[in-house]
């Protein structure tokens, strides 16, 4: 972890003085709050190695970790149940677009992704359901897509995200499928990025 850090310090500070341009690596490090849709919460991290393939477009890998806790819905029963969820994991291909001339160091940006989300197992809450048969939500893999927008300000980052994960379905011990989890969740980020050099030009 130590050499990690000392890796990132040292390719910011060398390219402190280039401006932002095409060819230039960098990493980005976002964290902040995570929303499951129809309730609950949650947080998630992100690092992203990133290249500029234009002064304004780069490409990158996302590797991000959201832990949720959010709703159970069953089928046959009229109400939803506590689900607790440890740390989702997802690899994702992204591309951004900055509207960005260099004449500042303010660059609002737009961007897309599409990866592979390993979805950790659900422990239900089970004790208002007189069923001892409830089963659990098993641990599964979904391809997805995501959508984000925000701004940089110098090196530093803040963005909102969706992330449009499709639904597990929850089964019980003799494998009927008895419920589901939404996946989808909308994530507020803060971050900052090392490398790739500085938006103001001039």
């Amino acid at each position: 972890m130590k050499k990690l850090l000392t890796l990132c310090l040292f390719i910011g500070l060398s390219t402190l003085t280039f401006a932002q341009q095409a060819g230039k690596f960098r990493i980005g490090m976002d964290l902040g709050p995570a929303i499951p849709k129809d309730g609950g919460i949650g947080a998630l991290v992100n690092i992203e190695p990133k290249i500029n393939v234009r002064d304004n477009l780069n490409v990158g890998i996302r590797l991000g970790i959201a832990g949720l806790a959010k709703d159970v819905t069953y089928f046959d029963i009229s109400q939803d149940y506590e689900g607790e969820v440890s740390a989702n994991v997802s690899v994702a291909g992204t591309l951004d677009y900055y509207f960005n001339n260099g004449g500042s160091n303010f660059a609002p940006y737009i961007g897309a992704g599409f990866g592979y989300y390993a979805l950790s197992s659900v422990e239900i809450d089970a004790d208002a359901i007189d069923n001892t048969d409830v089963g659990n939500l098993e641990a599964n893999f979904k391809w997805s897509p995501m959508l984000r927008a925000g701004i940089e300000l110098g090196r530093f980052r803040m963005g909102a995200e969706y992330n449009f994960i499709p639904p597990s379905n929850l089964q019980d011990t003799s494998g009927a499928v008895i419920g589901e989890a939404i996946n989808q969740y909308f994530g507020f980020t803060f971050g900052f990025y090392v490398g790739g050099g500085r938006w103001r030009k001039s």
